[in-house]
């Protein structure tokens, strides 16, 4: 397993070098804005299913009760502290109206679960420590339509409670459900190996849709008389929050496994789907992808510092 700064940084390059190529290829035409949406799709409903299927079905690490139970209420928790510490310290970095507060929390408060910490799990712990990224994620898909939701519309839930229920999360309940049939050894062979196919090629393209719609999306975005605002999602995401995680990686009694689920999450830049969300429940999109885009360049050299200290300090 890769330690020192330089060793962690080469472990994490790949997964930039994926959404720049992505960037690229957009810029240079050979990937277009209308083919995104049918490759979301097939990302979101069958590739990445694919690969829970085969990351849980036969999994040590899910015979751990720690594991199982602990790991979606350290995912919901993790999301919550990040939504109350950044809509308390918002107005510390200037903001005050009530949009702009909302969305910075919002955006800032909600790590990289998925496309970013995936790749980084699998590369530096393998399958048994990303069976438990999926049921951690269970938690913070819970948090995200409900409390954040709530937090960036300003009101009640409503019918945010469906969103939860989308076809990756679906798949974790089934796959964990197959899991404890023992379906590894009598789902036929070839039908495995289909899913694990499909499932390989899941991550590099969604890394490469991402990088396209950063090229779409950064075009538009001004940094100018913005300052502020994103030191302070740099702060709070990749500084104060970080310390936070760690803390709780070292003190909580766990399994290794989730331990170093919350190690890689502690290092993890904002997610991208508040700038979606923002859109749509009225919140300020321009500030939510302004944060997502700087702390993801500044996560690049981030992201290996806090993944060493975590291992260093907390183990695992």
């Amino acid at each position: 397993m890769p330690t020192t700064y330089l060793q962690l940084l080469a472990a994490v390059a790949p997964v930039f070098v994926m959404i720049g190529a992505g960037w690229g290829f957009r810029r240079l035409g050979g990937l277009t804005a209308e083919a995104d949406r049918s490759l979301l799709r097939l990302v979101v409903n069958l590739l990445f299913p694919c690969l829970i299927l085969d990351t849980v079905l036969g999994n040590r690490a899910l015979g751990e009760m720690g594991n199982l139970l602990l790991a979606p209420a350290v995912g919901f928790g993790t999301v919550a502290l990040g939504y109350g510490l950044s809509y308390v310290a918002a107005p510390l970095f200037g903001i005050r109206d009530a949009r702009a507060r909302r969305t910075f929390a919002f955006t800032t408060g909600l790590y990289n679960y998925g496309y970013l910490a995936l790749p980084m799990v699998q590369s530096l712990f393998g399958a048994p420590t990303s069976g438990v990224l999926f049921i951690h994620n269970i938690g913070v898909e819970i948090c995200l339509w409900t409390l954040g939701v709530m937090l960036i519309r300003g009101a009640g839930p409503r019918s945010s409670w469906r969103q939860v229920l989308n076809a990756p999360v679906v798949t974790i309940l089934l796959a964990v459900a197959l899991h404890f049939a023992g379906g590894r050894t009598w789902l036929p062979p070839f039908l495995l190996t289909a899913v694990k196919g499909l499932g390989a090629a899941g991550l590099p393209l969604a890394l490469l849709l991402t990088g396209a719609t950063f090229a779409d999306e950064a075009r538009g975005v001004r940094l100018a008389g913005h300052f502020a605002d994103s030191l302070g999602a740099c702060l709070l995401r990749l500084g104060l929050l970080p310390i936070a995680f760690l803390l709780l990686a070292r003190w909580l009694p766990c399994p290794d496994e989730l331990r170093r689920v919350i190690i890689v999450q502690a290092a993890m830049p904002c997610g991208m789907i508040p700038v979606i969300l923002a859109k749509h429940y009225g919140g300020d999109p321009a500030l939510a992808l302004r944060i997502v885009l700087v702390t993801t360049l500044a996560a690049l050299l981030t992201i290996p510092l806090w993944i060493q200290i975590g291992l260093r300090w907390v183990g695992g």
